[in-house]
């Protein structure tokens, strides 16, 4: 049951709210770009305009272009396949965003596995390589949804095709070297892709991206919880959510009363009551998932004693209480369908509770409508964990010390080739490269520079010198957060 979170950290939401892109525009097209100037490496070398060049390949449109110093930035439609194994059986228009700076730099294709942000921003490795940035928004993510929706094209092979067609249509264009990147379920997504299309990219960088090899056997996420901050942090947290359990009654009076005003349902999940339980039941993932062993004291200190109130702020403010009403679960349905279907979702004891839970963790068909056949696909997660220890190639995936996803992380096997898995000490689920302790930043800055060709000679002598190429900028920089709260990945 891996819900709607809580932001990373305060880093700050960007969420696309462009209309849709229009309606699916018949019969697919391929995915080969127009044929440019013989010797063209980018607008500057040919004079072509390179929004020309890009609304050149077929079944490339424009949505708008966003100015920004340094770079152009465009939101595009990409007619896409439902079925790539079928192209003839339908299309939909996906929805894409592309920060251009120049073609002679390396191309990073990022993925959120979620909506895509129609704002200008970089992630870690696109100001690492001072590069390009291709952002593709997950399939069936409105307003990228076929309509009417299959949901049995909702798949993680479907997706990845998806990204190996648009970066066989842009790759004429942008013909240095390749990255691909996401954070949680975009690093998911990432390593999916690169299992898929292991030819496309020339480097893979994963942030806090889960494994969930056995989708029955959790075991690691328990041991996880007994041990993660400290047992004062831990029994802080812990006896939050016991006592919002112990206070159902009063506390859900209170919910049906903040339900009422903002015209809350909860027709999916069935009850008011299960949606509640599924809130308080998050809650002590998502204060790991998203705060600092610092950020206690923000904890009321004495559960028992502490007014309703104080249980229902503190619950609202990591969990949500908007999660799991219908209009808050909305969005969300593609996530839950594939965590339903291939991707897996954990489930935790937690002890600390008793007797309390009515439901337990529930699983992700709680939080799917029933008009929605879902049916779960145990090979599919095995196949990819397979693959990464047997054949992983410059990939480089960086967990939160502190972070419960982490728990059940990928981990590149003997078969492996210039590949890494890294931890941030007392990190969360916005670990990053710059959050490393010194020697692994340098070494993670400079094979991120070295797989996408630009270290400078000085890396390339000693890789302790490896920085970031570009200079941070406050709004460009800030983390792409699709997922408010909750325990989604």
């Amino acid at each position: 049951m891996r819900k709607a979170f809580r932001g990373f950290l305060s880093l700050a939401v960007l969420i696309g709210t462009v209309g849709a892109t229009g309606a699916s525009a018949g019969a697919a097209t391929a995915a080969e770009p127009a044929t440019f100037r013989s010797g063209s490496v980018s607008d500057d070398a040919t004079g072509t305009d390179i929004k020309d060049r890009i609304l050149a390949i077929p079944g490339m449109s424009l949505i708008e272009e966003k100015p920004y110093a340094g770079y152009r930035y465009f939101v595009l439609g990409y007619t896409q396949p439902v079925d790539h194994r079928h192209p003839s059986k339908g299309t939909f228009q996906q929805r894409i965003t592309l920060l251009h700076k120049d073609t002679s730099r390396p191309t990073v294709f990022h993925t959120s596995g979620y909506n895509v942000s129609t704002n200008p921003s970089r992630s870690e490795p696109t100001r690492i390589v001072d590069g390009n940035q291709v952002s593709l928004e997950y399939r069936y993510f409105t307003p990228s949804r076929p309509a009417p929706a299959d949901w049995s094209k909702l798949d993680i092979r479907q997706a990845a095709s998806d990204q190996h067609r648009v970066f066989t249509a842009l790759k004429r264009i942008y013909t240095k070297k390749w990255l691909t990147t996401g954070v949680s379920k975009g690093g998911m997504t990432a390593t999916y892709y690169e299992r898929y299309y292991p030819e496309d990219m020339d480097g893979v960088v994963a942030y806090v991206a889960p494994n969930d090899v056995v989708d029955k056997e959790d075991s690691a996420y328990d041991r996880f919880f007994e041990n993660v901050g400290t047992k004062e942090c831990r029994d802080r947290v812990n006896a939050v959510q016991r006592e919002a359990l112990v206070r159902r009654e009063p506390l859900e009076k209170k919910y049906q009363e903040y339900a009422a005003a903002n015209g809350y349902t909860f027709d999916t999940t069935g009850s008011l009551d299960k949606a509640y339980e599924a809130v308080v039941m998050d809650y002590v993932w998502a204060y790991w998932q998203y705060s600092l062993l610092s950020d206690c004291d923000t904890v009321p200190a004495d559960a028992e004693s502490a007014p309703d109130q104080a249980i229902w702020d503190s619950i609202d403010s990591v969990s949500g209480f908007s999660t799991y009403t219908d209009q808050g679960l909305e969005r969300y349905t593609p996530y839950y369908y594939q965590a339903g279907t291939q991707l897996g979702s954990p489930d935790i004891r937690q002890p600390w509770l008793g007797g309390l839970s009515r439901y337990g963790y529930q699983p992700p068909r709680t939080f799917v409508p029933r008009s929605i056949p879902m049916k779960f696909q145990p090979p599919v997660m095995r196949d990819v964990d397979n693959w990464v220890k047997r054949h992983a190639n410059r990939m480089l995936y960086v967990y939160g010390e502190n972070d419960p996803w982490g728990a059940e992380r990928f981990r590149p096997g003997a078969g492996s080739r210039d590949s890494y898995v890294m931890t941030v000490p007392g990190g969360n689920h916005g670990a990053s490269v710059a959050g490393l302790a010194e020697e692994n930043k340098a070494k993670a800055t400079a094979a991120i520079l070295r797989w996408a060709d630009v270290a400078p000679a000085a890396v390339r002598d000693d890789p302790a010198k490896a920085k970031p190429l570009a200079k941070f900028d406050a709004r460009l920089d800030k983390r792409d957060v699709l997922n408010e709260r909750g325990l989604r990945p």
